[in-house]
């Protein structure tokens, strides 16, 4: 989430109904939330925001946050990075946070501008398709569901992608990464 001190605009977020720094990715968020709930089939209780990642990097804690992370039946199935800019420039950090949220890999991960996306099978690296239909609505994700081996990421290769996700998440401008949360995920 942004950092309030570097503006002074707010928005009332699209799901949670809570009011946020309107900088960074931060309109780009925006536009993504309504997607998912007006054109994909999510209901706003199936998106998660700000999910807290709190990894071990080189034997020190690393706190950030993953933009957006979509359940289906109590299962994260999505997680999804909302950018300013390049799409191509942050797929990889959205993959390493999508192989290293859960016990397993989160199936399906995006990189998003509010207006197109980047669809990608996190366990395999490849491209899945672009743009707003690309995305999988509710239906296609709950089938997914059905038929999804649920992968853990490799251990031997653990602590290598936490250093890719923390290399590309300390690039992330207008937000406050790296610092410590408390039990809700809170930053202290």
């Amino acid at each position: 989430m942004g950092d309030a001190g570097n503006s002074d605009e707010m928005v009332v977020d699209y799901i949670t109904g809570v009011e946020v720094p309107d900088m960074g990715a931060e309109a780009n968020r925006q536009a993504f939330e309504r997607i998912l709930v007006d054109l994909k089939g999510f209901s706003k209780t199936e998106v998660e925001v700000d999910v807290p990642l709190e990894l071990v990097v080189a034997g020190k804690p690393y706190c950030s946050r993953i933009d957006l992370v979509v359940g289906v039946e109590g299962r994260r199935m999505m997680a999804v990075k909302c950018a300013a800019g390049s799409l191509g420039s942050r797929e990889r950090e959205i993959l390493a946070a999508a192989r290293l949220l859960e016990a397993y890999q989160i199936p399906v991960s995006i990189v998003t501008d509010g207006r197109s996306a980047v669809v990608l099978d996190t366990v395999s690296g490849e491209k899945r398709g672009e743009g707003i239909d690309s995305i999988p609505t509710r239906d296609a994700l709950a089938g997914l569901l059905k038929r999804s081996e649920w992968i853990p990421f490799p251990e031997k290769r653990r602590e290598r992608e936490k250093l890719i996700f923390r290399s590309y998440d300390l690039e992330n401008v207008n937000v406050r990464r790296g610092m410590p949360l408390d039990s809700q995920g809170n930053i202290l």
